[in-house]
């Protein structure tokens, strides 16, 4: 294989210069970083994978975005628990039209046994599912399937399938009043269904990373399932917290 089919997601490789430059003292802390249209002509990518990247970048704590005004560094304050990376966070905050997601299936379906048991529900109980395909120009890299339970759904986008303009936490909360107040996590490296290898265009050998969020409300209960899957050889998860 060659050394380019080892390289990471280009939108990875955007955080890894910027990051660089940032550490360098080229763009130095409180300074503007250049405008979009500036970074897809720089990188010779998309807008939505720069989109992704500064998200990224924010994310991680590093940048602050003002809207019509364009995206800051921030100071160099130690990293929190609350700005530190997390896979589901990102998901329930991110906008699904200006990463250029693509809506695989979304509707009614019986939720399968794993699933059930972290919602709550009896298996096979009609749930929404919505699962989406995001990719760089080069290949696929997440593919992500959020469950929810019909009730919650009803009256949303979610079962649809259009693209949300706005995060999932944010649409929840404004149709729906739904304030979404917690995430646990669960990480593992396993094989890929075949589904998963096929949206993916990955082998069936081939690693992924599996990242399972049980999102709950402020009263404990768990209204939605985030069921991540990374391609192994294009992602790596980094976190930072005090001890």
């Amino acid at each position: 294989m060659s050394p380019e089919e080892f390289a990471p997601p280009k939108y990875a490789q955007i955080v890894q210069a910027i990051r660089q430059k940032i550490a360098d003292g080229t763009y130095p802390p409180g300074s503007l970083l250049p405008s979009e249209t500036q970074l897809v002509r720089e990188f010779g990518v998309s807008r939505p994978t720069v989109v992704r990247a500064l998200q990224v970048l924010q994310l991680r704590g590093t940048i602050v975005r003002e809207h019509g005004k364009g995206s800051f560094v921030k100071s160099a304050p130690p990293v929190s628990e609350e700005e530190s990376t997390r896979p589901g966070r990102a998901v329930l905050d991110r906008s699904e039209v200006e990463e250029g997601g693509t809506v695989v299936d979304a509707g009614p379906t019986p939720v399968p046994g794993a699933v059930a048991k972290l919602l709550g529900l009896p298996e096979r109980t009609p749930v929404v599912r919505r699962s989406l395909l995001f990719s760089d120009p080069d290949r696929p890299t997440e593919l992500i399937t959020i469950w929810c339970p019909v009730d919650l759904a009803e009256g949303t986008d979610l079962g649809g399938p259009r693209l949300l303009s706005v995060s999932i936490r944010q649409h929840l909360q404004a149709v729906k009043g739904l304030k979404l107040q917690h995430v646990a996590e669960r990480l593992s490296a396993r094989l890929p269904s075949a589904e998963e290898a096929r949206l993916l265009e990955v082998r069936k050998s081939a690693p992924v990373l599996g990242v399972i969020a049980s999102v709950f409300n402020g009263g404990g209960r768990p209204v939605l399932v985030v069921d991540i899957t990374l391609p192994g050889d294009l992602h790596e998860l980094e976190d930072s917290y005090s001890l």
